[in-house]
């Protein structure tokens, strides 16, 4: 077996499977505060890429002006699609509003096609090019770029998550909605602020998976991808998010190349299926015992 070759495989999907728990990290924020699964990520992570295209291509304006812009459009998509659709939503079943989330997933891409058209594009490079090296394993310059920068990302969030104030409202409200009433926190304050948070990660997670693999109207289906991801991890656990998308993302990139691309996603969908045999409430997600 050609070891190196396997590590720099390894490598690669590692690289990939930091963009999958990126976005799992935005999926677990809004299923923690406010318990929907919404199945819009992909297509909201879509939009985000979009719009980095936008402002970068069709508007000619600096890549790191591009990049802010799209990242607060992300972050207001998130705090719009709070307000105006799941707000109102409140009190109905979790079916109601999880078809709701995919419905809006067909709205999404039904958007970007009026306005871009399906036609594939390439993003505007703005990830540095020169070839990297891990000991003797070549990494592809992208995804090792890419790779960073999902990791400092997370890494800031998992601090202002532990110590900012906004944060501490978040895992309160997580925790116990009505203990967080109780103490004074503003629930629907932390509902939008939880949504916007997730657009905004879905966002950039949408621009370092379009400056790899380009921007199409089916970047959505990543988000099934992360879905699996999120529920193999636990659908409330961070932890569970970060560790699952390296682990899907991994074992995705060995599939694809040692058994064929068409066995990658049927290996994610495999594990997938062991784990809700073994433990539906995911790897690391919190087992909720109901009375009857």
């Amino acid at each position: 077996m050609d070891w190196l070759f396997f590590f720099e495989v390894s490598l690669a999907g590692l690289g990939f499977g930091a963009l999958y728990a990126l976005t799992a990290v935005a999926f677990v924020v809004i299923y923690k505060a406010t318990r929907v699964i919404n199945l819009a990520m992909g297509e909201m992570l879509m939009l985000g890429a979009y719009m980095f295209f936008g402002f970068a291509a069709a508007l000619a304006l600096p890549i790191w002006a591009a990049l802010i812009l799209a990242l607060v459009g992300g972050a207001l998509l998130g705090l719009i699609l709070e307000r105006l659709v799941i707000r109102p939503m409140l009190g109905e079943s979790p079916i109601s509003v999880f078809m709701v989330t995919i419905g809006l997933s067909s709205v999404f891409i039904g958007l970007v096609e009026i306005i871009w058209t399906a036609a594939p594009r390439s993003l505007p490079s703005f990830l540095p090019s020169d070839p990297i090296f891990i000991g003797d394993a070549f990494v592809a310059p992208k995804t090792f770029w890419s790779f960073v920068i999902a990791a400092v990302v997370i890494a800031v969030f998992l601090v202002l998550f532990r110590f900012w104030r906004g944060g501490v409202a978040l895992r309160a409200t997580a925790s116990d909605q009505g203990a967080a009433y109780g103490m004074g926190i503003n629930v629907p304050m932390v509902y939008s602020l939880a949504w916007g948070v997730a657009g905004l990660l879905a966002a950039g997670a949408g621009v370092l998976l379009g400056s790899i693999a380009g921007i199409s109207s089916e970047m959505g289906f990543f988000g099934l991808t992360v879905l699996v991801v999120v529920i193999v991890g636990g659908l409330d656990s961070v932890l569970g998010a970060l560790l699952a998308g390296l682990l899907i993302g991994w074992v995705e990139s060995l599939a694809g190349v040692y058994l064929g691309g068409e066995y990658e996603h049927l290996v994610t969908f495999m594990i997938l299926m062991v784990v809700l045999l073994l433990r539906p409430w995911g790897l690391f997600g919190t087992r909720e015992i109901e009375r009857l």
